[in-house]
């Protein structure tokens, strides 16, 4: 930097940090070439399990969660940074404030995802949705997020030199703060080793702090920094100015105080209390107002430049984009809806949903605006603008191929599902049966992926070539601008102006008058600091009246004496499970509804998930809900059903588990997730936390003879497999079982004691807590 006159008023000259953009967008191509692929592999090991079969890093259970991370966090996210990079500067008229944290941010954005590839193939997650990561992958996100990332851009806002604030900056603000308070509060967790972390929260209240932060992952992560993107990309294309500065004002606070409340909706019909999900479902639906706000404002922008619309490529991306973000935020309140989501939830119609505004809304903006930059980044033409339009109508259509035969899909299933017959019996008590009637549907869906992959390949190949024809060295256009002083006077005071001086009225109304010209606005956009703190008030407060309520009432949390923490070996089994990633394809929450009971068993209470960490109530199924599974298949089903799904349950899209029948189960390393959970909570015996392999092999032995008694191999008693099982035959059976006498006799606990040996010695697995 440097002054070109004395004086405080003197001009400065400076140049903006285009290195840091050319970086971020190419990063982005990569990984959207990277996610998409990893999502038509996911796709098609859907309908081909057995494609990778042998490789159990592989298996469309191991690989959705690399899928999603690499989509929302490696593509969009880049995109993200590239627009944020690129306007904030030209907005502020200032360069970026730190360089060293922009590359900082840059290559430990691209270490974290990287870890994330080398970690959630390998079965080392938490199961939570979008926030997989485990606890030493986490701590770094929240340093280059909210220090690295967050700090540069801050002191950018307070170094720059342009007065105002721009509503893209805005949005970029509630994008910081707000995904850095969800990712620390969602995130809290005791470890048990470097892969593994236990949720400080248990049960309901789990699955009410992972809908919370991934209801706003959604909002906050692929909603408003996408909406910041839009108010300055579309204008810039369309050179237009923005529709209405006053809509984007209501557009912006509605949305970020409404949608921090809208989580609880995704929980519906289930142990959560019903008042919760009843609010969740009313904020959704007043989300609906400022969602097609904001909509309204980025379409309306192209008003006399429609013409342009038909001749340039990148105006299409946009108004596709801005038209999908409008479906989709009509869709997500309707699906907020108890009546809807009823026949919704657990379907295809949610993924139909997801995919539609990330396919279209996030995909198709972060795409114009790629096409819009690389000319200016690259600082020559685009190499093919026949290419450009190419991969607009590409992607377009697959992206249509994709959803439309996914909603059928989801349709489908949430009919049969709850289809009864005259005599009140299901029509369809196979649950393959639903399966097998939407496999044709699912290949159309991959047809729709390698169609919207085409694209990005065509997107790969403009850049490439585009980059071939750049200069041998960039031009960096040198700026001038003064400072900001630090007094400044508005030249139109917020007064009861001439307007309405003779006007006969009350003093309220010519008040109002002023008020709603939102003069008082502008003051806040002069002040970084202050409307930083103002967003963050306006986050926290509806977080805090959501949480409170829930974790201070004892009555949202109650508790089942039967209810017992799960024994060492259930616990490292339920590790195993989540590891494998089973919580893709299986639920375990039964809704009070008849179909489901008559399918599944008892609906689910909310007591029996106190010893839950981390919550596994799914939000899709692939496979039949587990809630009830304990005890209704012998141990040796279990183990034929992962040497070969097929073979116990024909039809089934289940891939083999044959590796856990062969690997060994190393009982040594079952302790320190028995020594968390306890430390979080869980009344374990000093024989279960001091000699925790016994106690454990001793538990496996039994499910061993078991297995030999009903006709499988024997000494299996160390394998992976039998720790598994020992979770499986576990769940859903404490709700069943007679609590104790709080006191009886020498004799009558003798009795007992012998009861419960019988029990154990013909129920196994599923009785062995209540023997302990």
């Amino acid at each position: 930097m440097a002054k070109t006159a004395g004086g405080s008023g003197a001009l400065e000259s400076f140049s903006y940090d285009d290195a840091i953009v050319r970086l971020f967008a190419t990063a982005t191509i990569l990984w959207a070439l990277v996610a998409t692929l990893v999502g038509v592999i996911v796709a098609v090991l859907l309908v081909m399990p057995s494609a990778t079969e042998g490789v159990p890093y592989l298996t469309f259970a191991r690989l959705r969660p690399l899928h999603t991370n690499a989509a929302i966090f490696a593509f969009a996210g880049n995109a993200i940074f590239a627009a944020v990079y690129y306007s904030t500067q030209r907005l502020c008229k200032a360069r970026m404030w730190s360089d060293v944290l922009s590359r900082l941010h840059f290559w430990g954005w691209q270490l974290i995802i990287v870890l994330a590839a080398a970690t959630i193939p390998f079965g080392i997650t938490q199961s939570r949705e979008y926030a997989e990561l485990e606890w030493p992958i986490d701590l770094l996100i929240a340093v280059v997020w909210l220090f690295i990332f967050g700090g540069n851009f801050l002191m950018t806002l307070i170094k720059r030199r342009e007065r105002h604030m721009y509503v893209a900056l805005w949005f970029y603000i509630a994008t910081i703060i707000t995904v850095a308070v969800l990712h620390v509060f969602n995130n809290l967790c005791v470890p048990a080793g470097w892969f593994k972390g236990y949720s400080v929260y248990a049960g309901v209240q789990d699955a009410f702090m992972q809908w919370w932060y991934g209801h706003n992952a959604v909002a906050f992560f692929l909603t408003t920094p996408f909406l910041g993107l839009m108010y300055y990309f579309l204008p810039k294309a369309a050179d237009r100015p923005v529709f209405s500065y006053r809509l984007s004002i209501i557009h912006f606070w509605s949305l970020v105080f409404i949608y921090i409340w809208a989580g609880p909706h995704h929980l519906h019909y289930t142990a959560l209390p019903e008042w919760a999900s009843t609010l969740g479902m009313l904020f959704s639906v007043m989300l609906w107002m400022p969602s097609w706000g904001g909509m309204i404002n980025g379409l309306l922008t192209l008003r006399g430049a429609w013409h342009k619309v038909a001749a340039d490529p990148v105006l299409k991306f946009f108004v596709v984009g801005v038209t999908f973000y409008g479906m989709s935020t009509f869709e997500g309140p309707m699906l907020s809806v108890k009546s809807v989501n009823a026949l919704s939830h657990y379907t295809d119609w949610t993924i139909a949903h997801v995919h539609s505004g990330a396919l279209g809304w996030n995909g198709f903006m972060a795409f114009g605006m790629l096409y819009w930059l690389l000319p200016r980044i690259y600082q020559t033409k685009i190499w093919s603008d026949k290419l450009v339009s190419l991969h607009f109508w590409t992607g377009t259509i697959g992206i249509l191929l994709y959803i439309i035969p996914i909603y059928a899909a989801g349709l489908m299933q949430g009919l049969m599902w709850r289809a009864m017959d005259e005599t009140g019996n299901l029509m369809y008590p196979d649950f393959v049966e639903t399966v097998q009637s939407i496999v044709v549907l699912w290949w159309l869906r991959v047809l729709g992926g390698l169609l919207y992959v085409a694209g990005v390949c065509m997107l790969c190949v403009n850049t490439l070539m585009t980059w071939f024809g750049r200069p041998s060295t960039y031009e960096v256009p040198v700026y001038t601008a003064a400072p900001l002083s630090k007094s400044y006077r508005d030249s139109k005071p917020e007064t009861k102006d001439d307007e309405y001086k003779d006007v006969p009225m009350l003093d309220l109304g010519k008040g109002m008058s002023v008020w709603a010209k939102m003069g008082w606005h502008r003051r806040w956009e002069r002040l970084p600091v202050t409307f930083t703190i103002l967003v963050t008030i306006a986050v926290v407060s509806a977080t805090l009246f959501e949480l409170i309520p829930t974790f201070l009432i004892r009555s949202n949390v109650p508790t089942i004496a039967t209810v017992e923490p799960y024994t060492p070996l259930e616990l490292y089994g339920r590790h195993i499970y989540v590891s494998e990633g089973c919580y893709n394809c299986h639920s375990q929450m039964i809704r009070p509804m008849v179909a489901e009971t008559k399918r599944y068993g008892e609906y689910s209470k909310p007591g029996e998930f106190v010893y839950d960490r981390p919550f596994q109530w799914g939000s899709r199924r692939i496979g039949p809900d587990l809630a009830r599974e304990g005890g209704r298949q012998s141990s040796f089903w279990h183990w034929r059903h992962f040497e070969n799904p097929e073979e116990v349950s024909p039809g089934s899209v289940m891939p083999s588990y044959r590796h856990l029948l062969d690997s060994e189960l190393k009982f040594s390393a079952i302790a320190p997730h028995v020594k968390a959970a306890w430390h979080l909570g869980a009344p374990y015996s000093d024989d279960d936390l001091h000699n925790t392999e016994e106690v454990a092999y001793k538990q496996a032995e039994r499910i061993a003879a078991e297995i030999v008694s009903q006709g499988g191999p024997a000494n299996t008693m160390d394998r992976q497999a039998v720790a598994l099982i020992a979770y499986l035959q576990r769940i859903g059976v404490d709700l069943f079982k007679t609590p104790e006498p709080e006191a009886a006799d020498a004799e009558g606990g003798e009795d007992l004691a012998a009861e419960a040996d019988a029990d154990v010695a013909g129920n196994a697995a599923p009785t062995e807590s209540s023997a302990r």
